[in-house]
């Protein structure tokens, strides 16, 4: 009877450390801050890598090597008691198949990070209720993050994850802060859901997925024809030009994607389209003009 009880206990536990999802970095960077307490930092970063890693954010079970590899760095810049002011930034990769590569997927930059928090504050997420900013700025990015990775896996395959994370948005909107908010011409979170969900934006969501299925998971089998993939997505960026003010989420796609789609077309003889896709490159993201100039 021990020996079966033993056996319960070791699959339930083995079944619970294949159910969370994100294998997540955090790092909080202080250095900006004159506190007399900076063991809050280390309470909150230690806390917020356990609420991160720990819950089970899906109903899927994944195993430990399918968990999505991400990084939230967080950079203070100003506390005032216990309130919080800085930046965020939000990365996550995915693997390459048949290639010990991961691929980087997204990389942004979140300057509106402020938040309230109370050293050992318990880090509850409840989907139908808004906490605080700082679990609602947490779990947007963590939806994201599931969002856009399974989007690469499957022609919109996100759609779910994407869904909670406007729903977190929707609910954070009653807290006033700025980063929820719809105001025209704001790259905020707002925007990035916003966008990521809208029909005008479907051509994105077909780029993530046509970029990774049919480019670099094909790279180890065929270079040649998986860089001809490659290329016609990024090509396929020019269907989001002037959309919307400032080109956001093409700038979204490209902080993740512009140092690899570099490297990618600086080896080797150039595609077929490699022109085009220089021009596009050019006309969709000029401030990357110096990076583009590497490709050859």
């Amino acid at each position: 009877m021990r020996k079966f009880f033993f056996i319960v206990f070791l699959f339930s536990f083995v079944f619970s450390s294949q159910s969370q999802e994100l294998n997540a970095t955090v790092i909080i960077n202080s250095d900006k801050v004159q506190s007399s307490n900076k063991q809050v930092y280390q309470t909150l970063q230690k806390a917020l890598t356990e609420f991160i890693n720990d819950t089970q954010w899906t109903n899927r079970n994944f195993k430990q090597q399918e968990r999505i590899n991400c990084a939230f760095n967080i950079i203070i810049n100003e506390q005032n008691g216990s309130n919080f002011a800085g930046t965020l930034q939000v990365q996550s990769t995915r693997p390459v198949y048949n290639s010990t590569y991961a691929t980087p997927v997204l990389n942004i930059n979140d300057t509106n990070f402020n938040f309230r928090y109370n050293e050992f504050d318990p880090l509850i997420y409840n989907p139908t209720v808004y906490e605080s900013n700082l679990i609602s700025l947490i779990t947007f990015y963590v939806y994201t993050i599931l969002g856009v990775d399974a989007d690469t896996f499957a022609l919109k395959g996100g759609e779910t994850y994407l869904k909670q994370a406007e729903n977190i948005m929707l609910l954070a909107q009653s807290s006033g802060e700025s980063g929820w908010q719809n105001e025209i011409g704001k790259q905020n979170r707002f925007a990035l859901i916003d966008s990521l969900l809208s029909s005008k934006f479907s051509a994105l969501r077909s780029v993530y997925y046509a970029y990774h299925r049919n480019g670099f998971d094909n790279l180890a089998d065929n270079k040649r024809i998986a860089k001809e993939a490659i290329e016609k997505s990024v090509i396929d960026l020019d269907k989001l030009h002037n959309i919307t003010v400032g080109n956001y989420m093409i700038r979204v796609f490209l902080d993740a994607k512009g140092d690899e789609i570099v490297s990618v077309f600086s080896d080797g003889t150039p595609t077929r389209n490699q022109a085009q896709m220089l021009t596009v490159l050019d006309r969709v993201a000029p401030t990357y003009k110096g990076k583009w100039k590497k490709i050859k």
